[in-house]
């Protein structure tokens, strides 16, 4: 019979409800808070239980302290998982930041479908970072800060000591006699948490005791506000959607406040990072506004806005076309690697007859028919309603010498003739935004 931790029991709320053949994962950097994490699950008999520890390199110690760690989960009977972070000592975003996103990184990539990633986040970490996205300028999303259960692809996050001080955490330690890691960076001040943690918080309580519950509360308050929100976009996001881009005419029918809530969580939802607030006003003003003929682009790290005609694309920034496209053969194989950043044209078997594979070039004319007159490229793009930025990546199939497929806007007779006789069946797969993909060549 197993007997449980009394203590452990009193700290850890009930686990989130899991497969049976899922892992709790914890994210075990060796300090304090995640030492009693570790040994407060492992003291409940949690089934499926890893710790992860990442080795960051940051410090001159992280060797001993990978050996400490392995040590600790020794006793405790938990197996250990090293992963090793590379991080970039002139990372745009500073070691701190950088030290982050390649922790979550590796603790992602070591994640299961269903998996639960468990940190050991406390109040006093969620008061931090509430003051910290204040001092940023974040909106309601940002100061909605940790929540205690949320989406981590391809599994859960969870951190269940979000409503405990760190007190708390260390007369657990030290009522177990467990042993931890004190990384100097969780006092330096030249990083701003640390500052905060060392030099303003402390102050603050002073003033006043209840600093950290309050401004836990408001991070609880903020999540539910952001709820609401998000719903709200929801149901505007179904209203104005034209496939994966959003109407500029519905856009524009609503508030600023509410159109920008859109547009953020269209922007989230889709995985980009959400633009600073003064964004969005250029957006306003650059790009809805915008005559209708224009095409408009405003770009930040990641994402890029572009507009055709009534409707607003997000994408990942597109790639410069090579100044000389060049023509290739497909006569052999079942896949034609097009020019980067424009995607495959991949089949079920390579082609019935030698092909010549190039881009549309600008002027070009094209006929559908032998009885109709030969019409301009443009023309044809217009028709199919295809955004400007995608024209010159649009593959082009030539027979006999001409053009016979303009792959998602014509073909002529000789290219359905050859479809027609033999069992080929091939698509373009590129991802671009506002075009389907795969897309069937016809």
């Amino acid at each position: 019979m197993a007997y449980y931790d009394l203590a452990a029991v009193d700290l850890v709320p009930p686990l989130p409800l899991r497969a049976p053949s899922s892992r709790v994962l914890v994210a075990y950097s060796g300090g304090l808070d995640s030492s009693v994490l570790l040994h407060a699950l492992a003291s409940l008999y949690v089934p499926g239980l890893v710790a992860v520890h990442v080795h960051h390199g940051l410090q001159p110690q992280a060797d001993q302290w990978v050996e400490h760690c392995a040590r600790f989960c020794s006793d405790l009977a938990v197996p250990l998982t090293l992963g090793r972070a590379r991080i970039r000592p002139d990372d745009d975003s500073g070691p701190e930041a950088a030290a982050r996103e390649a922790r979550y990184a590796l603790l992602r990539e070591e994640l299961r479908a269903g998996d639960l990633l468990v940190t050991a986040h406390h109040r006093d970490d969620q008061a931090e970072t509430v003051l910290l996205r204040l001092l940023r300028g974040s909106g309601v999303h940002g100061l909605a800060a940790m929540r205690p259960l949320s989406a981590f692809e391809p599994g859960r996050l969870w951190r269940p000591f979000l409503d405990q001080p760190r007190e708390r955490l260390h007369r657990y330690a030290e009522a177990h006699r467990l042993t931890w890691i004190d990384d100097p960076h969780n006092h330096d001040p030249r990083y701003a948490r640390s500052w905060l943690r060392e030099e303003l918080l402390p102050k603050l309580r002073e003033r006043w005791p209840q600093a950290d519950v309050s401004l836990a509360r408001g991070a609880r308050l903020a999540a539910e506000t952001v709820e609401l929100l998000d719903a709200l976009a929801k149901q505007d996001a179904e209203s104005l959607a034209c496939g994966s881009a959003l109407s500029v005419a519905g856009l524009l029918r609503l508030s600023s406040a509410r159109r920008h809530n859109l547009l953020r969580f269209w922007l989230r939802s889709q995985g980009f990072e959400v633009p600073a607030a003064g964004m969005f006003d250029s957006v306003d003003e650059q790009m809805l506004s915008a005559p209708a003929d224009a095409v408009p682009l405003i770009r930040w790290r990641g994402c890029e806005l572009r507009r055709y005609r009534d409707r607003l694309f997000s994408m990942e920034p597109l790639s410069e076309m090579p100044e000389a496209f060049g023509v290739q053969t497909w006569e052999r194989g079942d896949t034609c690697i097009l020019s980067s950043g424009c995607g495959v044209i991949v089949a079920n078997e390579p082609p019935p007859r030698p092909l010549r594979v190039r881009h549309a070039r600008e002027g070009e004319s094209f006929r559908i028919s032998s009885s109709a007159r030969s019409r301009s490229l443009k023309n044809l793009f217009q028709e199919a309603g295809l955004p400007t930025w995608l024209r010159t990546r649009v593959p082009v199939l030539e027979l006999d010498g001409g053009p016979a497929c303009i792959v998602g806007v014509a073909s002529n007779e000789a290219w359905r003739g050859m479809l027609a006789q033999s069992s080929w069946k091939p698509f373009w797969q590129h991802g671009f935004s506002g075009l389907e993909s795969p897309l069937e060549l016809r």
